[in-house]
């Protein structure tokens, strides 16, 4: 998001109604404050550093010209700092001092020196730089304030000492360490009232409306005094007269941290019936029918009472510091199952024990559902700290949009959560009074050294001048004795940069994107995160969609239809296309080398080259294809490259891999032991578009693969036989009737070889009798395997040989031929006896009405022949290809028709705990809509999550694996279900079997 909200587009224009003077000039021989205009990307910024009344006080009291940029959103107009005393001027060019709260717009930093008063002095910049902890995206604008002999990636200048100081909030501490400049406490406040609206929010979609209904919105409201009121006479009076809903129990509430957030946090609930209760008091609290619902229960947990050392040593703060590995938490089982609410105001640093990770939210939703309704429903992480102290948290949301739900497993409540990481700005008027408030003193101590006061002569200004030196990041064009650490980021942004600037370069050549973005000449965009995606057809667009959300990474799309590929990516400002053709080895080769992570749509015999390329520049490679083993031959060079070769990450296979190992690996958690594993998965039209079809099958993806699919042979086991099925045999080997829905009708076909996923999946060695069935089908509507076997019986699947085609009637004579070994006669009456011959008589009708469905073979006398509506036919190709071509044309998604993707799984599970044997079956049905299909969604959508996971480091496997890690299949299955593709869960004790229909334990 960083670099989308700094990124320097004019999306507002200023208006002129008001005066702006026509000069830039300050006031001959007066010190100059600029207060900036917060970037325009940033639609909820409306704080401002200095009130009109501090203004004032400077331009009056202290004879400091004061200029002001016009912003409409700023919480104080412009004609209150007018009044005030201030100048609306157009640039801040004559300020000495300029202040915002954000960061300053690439475009408008003025790093340039100012006159002061006859020689040239360098300006002070105030803000959250967010630099300081070497944040990449915005190492651009630490180059302002660095020489370029300083620091590689500086900005070249004759005089590195006139380079402007930058002055970073977030450093500006007391002697004892403590921030005194900040907006902590309104950030607990407003956090808090957020998480209450998140609350009431998670209470509906248990269908209960609770009290927490009537909460104020923090911007909604023009004072804090006036949120405050309506939560006190609204929410609290509320729950006093009438209590919280019988149905959740006791609601609780826990705060983490003990600073400015959770004091903020504290301050506001006193505004609620709160009674404070102590940690050991929880089980009893919500376990006692008695507990009075006319309270909320709040537990401020302190560290010490969830951090723990690991060998049972007492807690000691000191100890906690210097020595954080030996701690772990026990958040998750001795507080977190017992709320309602987390208010979450802790921080975290990496090396240090997180307060719940991601594993132990499992566990905290598995007890907290014991413990009773609404348990751990709702999280406000006011600490925002992405993958932080509480683990699970994949991302910030907006005042837009400020909360979201995630799913750890398809068998639990979902969690609802409030991040929203600008709490503060949705309180404008009191937190900028506060800000500016304890600005000041600093504001006026540097004022006084541009006007040459000596020494100071009390101590309260020479700890403010220290605390400005602290505070420092940069100045005279060098960094700052604590930060010259920032030459190593620095510089790998200059090379960054530098590699950018190729005419092939993911991010396009500098001029090109200087261009695009709006920025000063000669000068580069910040890097970004490089994924190449290769190839553009038809489950593309779902996964260009998803990566280009992110804004801090650059997509570029390679296809050898590049109008394809521009089409794909033309509403996103962050993806291009360029042409890629694979038979152009060195220019994909360049294009890999400039990549972080590189996705693979290409058929599946491109994927082991790509492969070795991205070994060769040491880059990491995802496919939704299944793992071959030309592929799975690159495993240790791969792992010697020290990438991750990740496959499998589409639906089938993909989709159907991350939720049966879930599933199952929660089954063994739990003690049970796997007896049956059962799994079926199709691409369908939705039933409305099927009818009337032949193979009542439409094509979201390649034909190619489809009929491929038919050749293949197949092996499983079904109560304990093994059965082997030759590919010949394959589309006579189906199940007529999957009883997986009440409603539709499905048959089921063998797919490929079933045994290897007991070894993927965790399951018993399937030579043994401890695993009586494992099977993996494909999906399909009534009669399909029929028909496509007739097909195959006249050579229409025939991948081997080449035909030459004038137009398409020559298709089925020319394959048929290939059958025969010789010619037949060019007559009717000798090709349909053909056809006879070769197919079942129980399926001549239906192959003759769907070749004449096709225009294949001469219509009936009623129909209507429609061969000029067909492509033109290839001249040379197999009959396979021929066919494949054929039915994308024939067998084409209309506008107004959807697919549907069906997955189900049925596991049977015993345990020595309980003498009844459970069924588990977990299930998705997904349509497609006017935007994609169901199969580009299921397919697309995993490959962009699987993608951005490894860009993001979050996969530290190496070598060429499948998705089935838990690493990988968490997170996935996560974001899966925050786009509605997430998978639906029941258990019984008995239930038909989906391969025969016989009672589960009952033989064949």
């Amino acid at each position: 998001m960083a670099i989308l909200r700094r990124s320097p587009l004019r999306l507002l224009h200023r208006p002129a109604a008001r005066h702006v003077s026509s000069t830039a000039h300050a006031k001959s021989g007066r010190l100059t404050v600029g207060i900036r205009r917060e970037d325009p990307i940033r639609i909820w910024e409306r704080r401002c550093p200095l009130t009109p009344d501090v203004v004032n006080e400077l331009v009056d009291k202290h004879g400091v010209d004061v200029l002001v940029e016009e912003c409409d959103r700023r919480v104080w107009t412009t004609d209150d700092f007018v009044k005030a005393g201030a100048r609306l001027a157009p640039t801040l060019s004559p300020a000495h001092i300029i202040l915002g709260i954000k960061e300053t717009p690439l475009h408008e930093v003025l790093n340039d020196p100012v006159p002061h008063p006859a020689s040239l002095t360098p300006r002070t910049h105030f803000m959250f730089s967010h630099t300081i902890k070497g944040q990449m995206y915005n190492m651009e604008l630490l180059s302002k304030y660095v020489s370029a002999s300083h620091a590689r990636g500086g900005s070249p200048t004759e005089d590195p000492a006139l380079l402007p100081r930058l002055v970073d909030y977030e450093l500006l501490t007391g002697e004892d360490g403590k921030r005194t400049v900040g907006f902590g406490w309104f950030a607990g406040v407003a956090g808090a009232l957020e998480s209450l609206n998140a609350l009431a929010h998670a209470h509906l979609e248990l269908g209960v409306a609770s009290p927490f209904l009537y909460t104020p919105r923090p911007h909604s409201h023009p004072t804090l005094a006036a949120i405050r009121s309506l939560l006190r006479d609204e929410v609290g009076a509320r729950i006093i007269a009438e209590g919280t809903p019988r149905s959740l129990g006791p609601i609780v509430f826990g705060v983490t941290g003990f600073g400015k957030v959770a004091q903020g946090v504290l301050d506001l609930l006193e505004d609620l019936p709160i009674q404070r209760v102590k940690v050991d008091d929880l089980p009893a609290l919500v376990s006692d029918p008695n507990t009075d619902l006319h309270k909320i229960y709040l537990v401020h947990a302190l560290p010490q009472e969830y951090f723990v050392r690991k060998d049972s040593v007492a807690y000691s703060r000191s100890d906690y510091y210097a020595n954080p590995h030996r701690y772990e938490s026990v958040f998750h089982d001795k507080i977190a199952p017992y709320l309602s609410l987390l208010l979450h105001g802790a921080g975290w640093a990496p090396d240090f024990p997180r307060t719940i990770s991601n594993a132990q939210l499992v566990t905290t939703l598995e007890k907290a559902q014991q413990v009773g309704r609404g348990r751990f429903a709702c999280v406000g992480d006011i600490s925002c700290d992405i993958e932080g102290g509480l683990e699970f948290l994949p991302r910030s949301s907006t005042l837009s949009a400020p909360f979201f739900s995630i799913k750890p497993s398809p068998s639990l409540p979902p969690v609802t959560i409030m991040a929203v990481d600008i709490l503060p700005t949705s309180l404008p008027l009191e937190a900028s009074q506060h800000f500016s408030n304890v600005l000041t003193p600093y504001l006026r101590t540097l004022i006084d050294e541009y006007r040459g006061s000596s020494e100071p002569n009390d101590e309260a200004t020479m700890l403010r001048r220290a605390a400005l030196d602290r505070a420092t990041v940069a100045q005279g064009g060098e960094l700052s004795k604590e930060f010259e650490w920032l030459k190593e980021p620095l510089g790998a942004w200059a090379a960054g940069c530098k590699a950018s600037t190729g005419p092939e370069s993911p991010v396009g050549a500098a001029g090109d994107a200087t261009h695009k973005l709006g920025l000063p000449a000669g000068q580069v965009p910040p890097r970004k995160k490089r994924v190449l995606m290769l190839g553009s057809g038809m489950v593309a667009g779902p996964a260009i969609e998803a990566i280009c959300r992110r804004p801090d990474v650059e997509l570029v799309v390679a296809s050898n239809v590049l109008s394809e590929a521009e089409r794909r990516i033309a509403e996103f400002a962050n993806a291009r296309a360029v042409q890629g053709d694979m038979q152009d080895a060195a220019k994909i080769s360049g294009l890999v080398e400039r990549a972080d992570v590189v996705i693979s749509l290409l058929p599946v015999p491109f994927h082991p080259a790509v492969a070795k390329l991205c070994i060769q520049h040491k880059k990491h490679l995802v496919t939704a294809s299944y793992i071959s083993p030309d592929m799975a031959a690159l495993h240790d060079q791969a792992a010697a490259a020290d990438v991750v070769l990740l496959n499998e990450v589409g639906l089938d296979p993909g989709i159907d891999h991350l939720s049966a190992i879930s599933l199952i690996d929660r089954l063994k958690s739990q003690g049970k032991h796997v007896t049956h594993f059962t799994s079926f998965c199709g691409g369908l039209p939705a039933p409305e578009a099927a009818m009337g079809v032949p193979l009542a099958y439409k094509f979201s993806w390649s034909p190619r693969g489809v009929l491929v699919a038919a050749l293949n042979p197949a092996r499983f086991k079904v109560e304990g036989e093994v059965v082997q099925v030759r590919n010949e045999e394959l589309l006579t080997s189906g199940i007529p009737d999957v009883p997986i829905s009440d409603i539709m009708r499905f048959e089921g076909l063998p797919n490929r070889d079933s045994l290897p996923y007991a070894g993927q999946y965790g399951l018993d060695n399937p030579q043994s009798q401890e695993l009586r069935t494992i099977f993996r089908g494909t999906l399909r509507y009534p009669g399909f395997s029929k028909l496509m076997h007739g097909f195959r019986d006249i050579g229409l699947l025939d991948h081997m040989s080449k035909i030459q085609l004038s137009d398409w009637s020559d298709l089925v004579r020319k394959s048929l031929e290939v059958r025969l070994g010789h010619a037949l006669p060019k007559d009717e009456a000798s090709l349909l006896s053909a056809i006879r011959d070769f197919s079942q008589s129980h399926a001549t009708d239906d192959l003759f009405d769907a070749l004449r469905w096709f225009s294949l073979v001469a219509p009936q006398e009623s129909q209507a022949r429609t061969i000029e509506s067909l492509p033109p036919a290839p001249s040379s190709t197999s009959p396979l290809d021929a066919f494949a071509l054929l039915l994308a044309n024939k067998l084409r998604y209309q506008p107004d028709e959807r697919d549907m993707v069906v997955l189900s799984h049925e596991i049977v599970a015993s345990s020595a705990a309980s003498s009844q044997t459970e069924v588990h079956t977990s299930s998705l049905i997904a349509v497609g809509n006017a935007k994609a299909s169901a199969m580009a969604r299921c397919v697309g959508l995993p490959v962009a999550f699987a993608a951005l996971h490894v860009l993001d480091g979050g996969v530290k496997l190496r070598g060429v694996h499948g998705p089935t890690d838990r690493q990988v299949y968490e997170h996935m299955l996560s974001r899966l279900d925050e786009e509605g593709l997430g998978m639906k869960e029941t258990v019984g004790t008995r239930a038909q079997a989906l391969l025969d229909g016989d009672d589960v334990g009952t033989s064949r």
